[in-house]
């Protein structure tokens, strides 16, 4: 009799290790997946923020804004605006910039600041090849896209 109630303790105790050992999984599952949602909610929010700090009117003001600060404004050597289209929320422009004889150091500053451009501005296609005249400057052609809110 005492040996069937301590057989039946031990049972008992080895399945609560067994319930104990799933819930600690579970709780690190839902840990992981609580800090992959905030920092998707992070990444919504700041495209949401930059939604609603558009101070551009159109493509042309957008690659203006982003080029000007930089300084490269001279070798952008020519800006044609694509379609306009309406989506979900609002519009989307496009635009073909071309830019030349940009260094590696250039570059790398031109898509820094479209990414953190105060606006929604996508990079849609990049073409980067090096310029003739010079094989350590590049010429690139990029397909932005703006979008704006209605």
């Amino acid at each position: 009799m005492f040996a069937a109630l301590i057989a039946f303790g031990l049972n008992m105790l080895s399945s609560e290790r067994k319930e104990l050992q799933s819930l600690q999984g579970q709780l690190t599952e839902m840990i992981t997946l609580k800090d992959e949602f905030m920092l998707l909610k992070q990444q919504v929010d700041a495209v949401e923020m930059k939604k609603n700090l558009v101070g551009a009117q159109g493509v042309v003001q957008a690659i203006d804004d982003v080029f000007q600060p930089l300084g490269l404004k001279d070798k952008v050597k020519s800006v044609k605006p694509g379609g306009k289209r309406e989506i979900r929320e609002g519009f989307e422009e496009e635009a073909n910039v071309s830019v030349e004889k940009v260094t590696m150091n250039e570059m790398a500053n031109i898509f820094y600041r479209i990414e953190h451009a105060p606006m929604i501005l996508i990079v849609k296609k990049a073409t980067i090849k090096q310029s003739f005249e010079n094989p350590e400057l590049l010429n690139i052609t990029l397909v932005l896209s703006f979008l704006k809110t209605k």
